[in-house]
């Protein structure tokens, strides 16, 4: 059956747990009771173990990201990095096979398609073109071409990785990135790049089809974010409590 309900979509998770308890608690006092996830969900100096802790009773499709697999495949260089060793401990044996057990992308209902960055590559951004340093869309040709073939017959796509929320309608195709629930800025080198969403909140979006296509809801929830950074701040990032703090890079 198509989706009828409204779908509260969630992506960039990040172990933010605080976050991540207030997004649930205001989609539900929306009245939203269908809930997909993007992934991301673990890796970040934060608390991955209560965010398993919530997420692992909830029947919540979702696909795998680009630092979950990195939680998978270690590798030499990352295997130092503490926020990996926390996270992997913090999940346990059931969140790690639960990361095993999620696809790269996933179908819901026939003509929604779910991704992390791109369905080829979940490491890349579909939306956004990053080269002058800061966000641009990017046109629905470059768009439509990355989905092709995998969303061939979609009418939703749902992508994160950016944390950058946007919508972009290309022909018969909306795609939609919900923005972060748990990180709300970072910066990146390859290439230099800034993703700002301007304020410490934790967003998602509030997807519904209508009769005239869909409709996207962007959402912005305050929590403790100060209690956050403190948080990250004391696992040694520095930067991530700079961003947590203010939303900005």
């Amino acid at each position: 059956m198509p989706i009828q309900l409204p779908l509260a979509v969630l992506a960039d998770i990040h172990g933010n747990a605080a976050a991540l308890r207030a997004v649930l608690a205001d989609a539900k006092a929306r009245g939203v009771t269908r809930f997909a996830n993007l992934g991301d969900t673990f890796y970040g100096p934060l608390d991955p173990a209560a965010t398993w802790a919530i997420l692992r009773g909830l029947a919540m499709p979702a696909v795998l990201g680009n630092q979950d697999r990195i939680l998978l495949e270690g590798g030499p260089a990352r295997e130092a990095a503490p926020a990996l060793r926390a996270a992997r401990d913090g999940i346990g044996p059931d969140g790690l096979a639960w990361l095993r057990s999620l696809p790269a992308t996933l179908r819901l209902d026939g003509d929604v398609l779910l991704c992390h960055g791109t369905p080829r590559d979940d490491a890349a951004y579909l939306l956004e073109d990053v080269s002058s340093g800061r966000p641009a869309m990017r046109p629905c040709s470059a768009v439509l071409a990355d989905l092709s073939p995998e969303a061939d017959g979609c009418t939703l796509v749902l992508a994160g990785h950016s944390h950058f929320p946007g919508r972009l309608d290309c022909g018969p195709a909306t795609v939609v990135n919900p923005g972060s629930v748990g990180l709300p800025a970072y910066d990146d080198d390859l290439p230099p790049h800034a993703m700002a969403s301007g304020s410490p909140h934790a967003r998602y979006a509030i997807v519904e089809r209508t009769p005239s296509g869909w409709d996207a809801t962007f959402v912005a929830v305050a929590y403790d974010w100060d209690a956050a950074a403190a948080l990250a701040g004391r696992n040694g990032r520095a930067d991530w409590a700079r961003w947590l703090a203010s939303g900005l890079a």
